[in-house]
C-alpha cells in the first residue's frame, strides 16, 4: 500500500495528485497541515518520516520517497502507462526543462518557508508578500509561455495528451491566481490549463476537492 502525505494547497502535493490520477493510482492520503500548531510538518513524528519537514512524502515498499520531482520520475518508471514523458530523448529534455523552469525557478520563491521569512524577518505585510509572489511567478510564467511559443500549437504543452508538463503547470497557475498574478498575457498556458481541467485526473486533484481543504 502507498501512503501519501500532503497538504491540499501545496503545489508539490498537487503535482503528485495529478500524476496519481493519470496513472490510475489511489494511495492512502494522510494530510499534513502546514500552518496548524506551527506546522504539523515540524512534529517529531513527521520529522522522523522526512527530516526536511516538507510535503509531499510517499511511503511505498517500506521506504519513504520525498521531493515531488523524484516522486514523479519514480511513478513514471514504476507505472509506465500512460507515460508522463515523451519517448524521444530531445522531447524528453524539452519537457524536463519546462518543468524545471517551474520547479526550480518559480516555486522555490513562493514556498511557504520563504513567505514566512519575508513576514517574520523582513517585515513584509500581506501586500508586500503578494507583490513578491506576483513579480517572480509572473516573470517565470512569461518565460514558460515564451518556451511554448517556439513550438507548434497543440492541445497540451508537448502534444495532444497531458503529461509531466501539465503536472507542473496546472498547480503553478493555481498558485498564480492565489497571489493575483495577471494571466492575460499567457494565452497558451491558460488554454492548456483549460484543456487539462476537463480531464478527471486534474479535476479530482484540485485543492478544493481534497479532504483537508479549507
Amino acid at each position: 500500500m502507498m501512503v501519501f502525505h500532503g497538504y491540499f494547497r501545496s503545489s508539490s502535493s498537487y503535482r503528485c495528485r495529478i500524476a496519481f490520477g493519470l496513472k490510475g493510482l489511489s494511495p492512502h492520503y494522510r494530510p499534513v497541515h502546514l500552518l496548524r500548531d506551527g506546522g504539523e510538518q515540524r512534529s517529531d513524528a513527521f520529522r522522523a518520516l522526512n527530516p526536511q519537514m516538507l510535503v509531499p512524502a510517499l511511503e511505498v515498499g517500506g521506504r519513504v520517497l520525498t521531493q515531488s520531482p523524484a516522486i514523479l520520475e519514480w511513478l513514471d518508471e514504476a507505472f509506465p502507462e500512460p507515460p508522463l514523458l515523451p519517448r524521444d530523448p530531445l522531447e524528453r529534455v524539452a519537457v524536463r526543462a519546462f518543468c524545471a523552469a517551474i520547479a526550480c525557478e518559480i516555486h522555490p520563491l513562493q514556498n511557504l518557508r520563504v513567505l514566512q521569512h519575508l513576514r517574520a524577518e523582513l517585515g513584509q505585510d500581506d501586500a508586500g508578500v503578494a507583490r513578491w509572489c506576483r513579480r517572480w511567478i509572473g516573470e517565470g510564467l512569461a518565460a514558460c509561455e515564451a518556451l511554448l511559443a517556439r513550438r507548434p500549437e497543440t492541445r497540451f504543452a508537448f502534444g495532444d495528451a497531458p503529461g509531466m508538463a501539465e503536472v507542473y503547470l496546472v498547480p503553478q497557475l493555481f498558485s498564480a491566481r492565489r497571489f493575483g498574478v495577471d494571466l492575460s498575457g499567457l494565452p497558451r498556458l491558460t488554454a492548456i490549463e483549460a484543456a487539462a481541467a476537463a480531464l478527471p485526473a486534474f479535476a479530482a486533484a484540485h485543492p478544493a476537492r481534497q479532504p483537508d481543504a479549507e
